[in-house]
C-alpha cells in the first residue's frame, strides 16, 4: 500500500444508541490519506454523532474508531488534548466567542495548545490563517460584524492554526446561500489541496457533496448503504437513495 492510499481513519463496526434510539447501527468506513469524504443523510440520522465520536467527545457502544493509528476511545487526558490537535472540527454553528474580536478568536487555540510562542509567531500565525480563508481585512473585527459566510471561514481559519492533518466539517454550507455556500465548498477544495490534509464532510447538501466529496458516503438507517463516487452512489436502484436525491439536489 503506497503513502497516497494510506488509511488515516478507520471505523469499523461502530454502534452508538441513546437510550431507545439506534443511532448509528454498525458503521465501517476507511478515509485515505489527503483524501475527501463526504459523508450525506438526512437530518437526525447520526453524521454528526459520527464526527464527535471521531474526536472523543462520545464513547462508542460498540465497534472501533482508529484515527492517526490511534484508538481514540483508549485517549485520555494530555493524550487526547494531543490527539485534538491533530484533528480540525469546523463547527456548524463556527463556534466563535462572540466577546473576543477575530484576532482574539484565532489566537485562543494556539495561545491554549502551543507553548513559548512570542508574540511575533502569534501574529503572524493569525495573520497567515486569515490570509489562507481570504479574510485578512476582518482581524480587529467582531463576529457580530461578519457575514454567515465570513463567520465560517473565520471558524476554518481558526482550525487551521493549528495545521491539523485532518479536517472535520459538520455541515459547513447549513443556512448559507448558494453563491455564498459555493464559496465554502471551494475553500475546502482549497484546503487539501494546500495543506495535504484529509477531511470529512459531513452534509445534507448534495451540492457540497458533489464538489467537495471524492467518495460519498450514504448514511441510511444507520449504516453507510452505499460507498462511492457521487455518481456511483446515486445510480443506485435503492429507493430511499433515490428519494433524498429528487429531494435534495440543487444542480
Amino acid at each position: 500500500m503506497t503513502p497516497a492510499t494510506k488509511p488515516v481513519i478507520q471505523i469499523k463496526g461502530l454502534r452508538k444508541s441513546f437510550g431507545d434510539l439506534h443511532v448509528l447501527r454498525g458503521v465501517d468506513l476507511e478515509v485515505n490519506q489527503g483524501e475527501n469524504v463526504a459523508v450525506l443523510g438526512r437530518s437526525g440520522t447520526g453524521k454528526s454523532v459520527l464526527i464527535k465520536l471521531i474526536i472523543g467527545m462520545l464513547k462508542p457502544d460498540a465497534g472501533s474508531v482508529i484515527v492517526l493509528g490511534q484508538d481514540v476511545e483508549t485517549l485520555r487526558g494530555r493524550a487526547l488534548d494531543e490527539f485534538r490537535q491533530k484533528v480540525g472540527f469546523s463547527f456548524q454553528s463556527s463556534a466563535l466567542y462572540d466577546s473576543m474580536s477575530i484576532r482574539e478568536n484565532l489566537e485562543f487555540p494556539l495561545v491554549r495548545n502551543v507553548r513559548n510562542l512570542s508574540r511575533a509567531d502569534i501574529d503572524k500565525a493569525v495573520e497567515k490563517a486569515l490570509d489562507d480563508v481570504g479574510l485578512s481585512q476582518t482581524i480587529n473585527q467582531m463576529p457580530s460584524e461578519l457575514s454567515g459566510g465570513q463567520r465560517k471561514r473565520i471558524g476554518i481559519a481558526r482550525t487551521l492554526i493549528l495545521q491539523p492533518e485532518i479536517m472535520l466539517y459538520d455541515e459547513p454550507t447549513s443556512g448559507l446561500d448558494p453563491i455564498t455556500s459555493i464559496e465554502i465548498n471551494n475553500l475546502i477544495n482549497e484546503v487539501r489541496e494546500r495543506f495535504k490534509a484529509t477531511s470529512i464532510i459531513i452534509t445534507h447538501d448534495l451540492t457540497c457533496a458533489k464538489t467537495t466529496g471524492d467518495r460519498v458516503a450514504m448514511l441510511l438507517d444507520g449504516k453507510f448503504e452505499r460507498v462511492g463516487s457521487f455518481e456511483e452512489v446515486f445510480a443506485d436502484p435503492d429507493e430511499r437513495i433515490k428519494q433524498f436525491y429528487n429531494y435534495k439536489f440543487v444542480d
